[in-house]
């Protein structure tokens, strides 16, 4: 750098400090987070025509397909009657080694006396099916570039989004890529079958299989056992539809699981001392209860997931329901939520994904939609920073005074913590109702029985 040049460099950082959010270093104003994961969309089928609201928001309208033909999206009602692979091998094909034109190619499974459109994955879910997704991304922020950390389907997604990894171990090489070949069979971690495994992926291409029962830190470890430093009286809990559902995390992680009896179960104090909740509108009676955790991971049922061949289209609805119930409460204030989808679910989408430079073979996967609501987060914000999984256990650590997941080399370590949603510096803003046609009594009594997601 020639010697001129410092005195430009160093009033471009001070100026670029200055206008940086002010933000994290009041964050002491978040005291609750709450993560909602629904299943398996991407930024192009969900949000088909956010941009006429949004102008910033990068949608696309067409794709491209491996032969190069210009396909236009087609609308899909969001309860669609076919799913497509979103197996690691369906990534490999729709990546197409970074030219994102496969995803003509990806296997579609289609309901029962039904057959799939010719090509399935470019489609759109009609707008009007998700209106309260689309409030929620206008009225406050949305992501163009989240990304989810994996490269595959929901058992690895949900270990990512609880301890930043897929790795069997804290030092393996190997992630676990895929769902276990259970056959859906209600048995999808360390309770399951003694036949069950799942399938790994290493370093150059190398392949293997595992029991899926892995052993390696989380943050719920950090939040049970916060080092000195960390904000005092932190607690979690985990809302999921069953303990053998692919988005059962803790179901998978060894000294969370501690299987036993006959037939084999998840034992442990996280499962008897109210932490793992098998029943997500419990966290609806937790907020009218003042007894929300600091942090709470909260899975749907399959009818509420918004998984293709799966939903029943109350997905919108169920989300809107939580922000509603957090929104009249003392909550709202000191509550932020964020929103996000597990995997990209085969369906298309534009933007490549960054893959990272050391764990590539199965880090980084497609977009997903991301919505951070807060009273802090300004009205139409549309984030152009890359975020990950990795991004929302950051930001946990960073607003709880946490350090990383041990041993510090997860994908947390390698996010940012989604500061640039935040402006702790101006008043806390007034909630606004969420329009949606189902509020939360609809979920609370609602009596069917609940579903888990199929074996993808």
């Amino acid at each position: 750098m020639r010697t001129g040049s410092r005195p430009f460099a160093i009033i471009a950082a001070l100026l670029g400090a200055l206008a940086a959010p002010p933000a994290m270093a009041d964050i002491a104003a978040v005291q609750h987070i709450v993560v909602i994961f629904q299943e398996n969309r991407t930024p192009d089928n969900l949000f088909h025509g956010l941009q006429s609201q949004l102008p910033a928001a990068d949608i696309a309208n067409t794709g491209q397909t491996s032969t190069g033909q210009t396909v236009t999206l087609t609308p899909v009602p969001l309860a669609n009657t076919f799913d497509m692979s979103h197996a690691h091998i369906a990534f490999t094909q729709m990546y197409n080694n970074g030219k994102m034109n496969g995803a003509d190619l990806i296997n579609c499974k289609p309901a029962a006396g039904t057959t799939c459109p010719s090509l399935p994955a470019f489609e759109y879910v009609n707008p009007s099916d998700v209106a309260p997704y689309f409030y929620l991304a206008v009225n406050y922020g949305f992501a163009n570039r989240m990304f989810q950390s994996n490269q595959g389907p929901s058992l690895p997604a949900h270990q990512f989004i609880i301890g930043g990894t897929s790795q069997i171990t804290a030092t393996s090489l190997f992630f676990a890529s895929e769902n276990p070949n259970s056959n859906n069979d209600g048995t999808n971690g360390c309770d399951a079958l003694a036949t069950t495994t799942v399938s790994l992926v290493g370093p150059n291409g190398m392949k293997g299989t595992a029991r899926p029962c892995f052993e390696h830190a989380t943050l719920t470890d950090l939040i049970d056992n916060p080092p000195a430093g960390a904000r005092p009286g932190i607690t979690w809990r985990y809302y999921a539809p069953s303990e053998g559902s692919l988005w059962t995390g803790p179901d998978a992680v060894r000294h969370m699981c501690q299987p036993g009896g006959t037939p084999l179960a998840c034992r442990g104090p996280d499962w008897t001392d109210g932490k793992i909740v098998l029943n997500p509108s419990q966290v609806l009676t937790d907020i009218a209860q003042n007894n929300l955790a600091s942090v709470s991971w909260v899975n749907p049922t399959g009818q509420e997931s918004d998984h293709a061949l799966g939903n029943d289209g109350t997905g919108p609805a169920w989300v809107a329901s939580i922000v509603n119930a957090i929104g009249n409460s003392a909550y709202w204030n000191n509550t932020v939520i964020i929103i996000t989808w597990d995997d990209w679910g085969g369906w298309y989408d534009h933007v490549a994904p960054p893959i990272d430079a050391n764990y590539g073979y199965y880090e980084n996967g497609f977009r997903v939609p991301l919505i951070v609501v807060s009273p802090y987060t300004p009205a139409g914000y549309v984030s152009q920073t890359t975020h990950t999984f990795g991004s929302i256990l950051k930001f946990i650590e960073t607003a709880f005074s946490l350090p990383l997941i041990p041993p510090g080399t997860f994908v947390d370590a390698r996010s940012d913590d989604l500061s640039d949603f935040f402006n702790f510096s101006r008043p806390a803003r007034r909630f606004v109702q969420v329009p949606a046609p189902h509020g939360p009594d609809f979920f609370l009594h609602d009596n069917r029985p609940k579903v888990d997601p199929d074996s993808e």
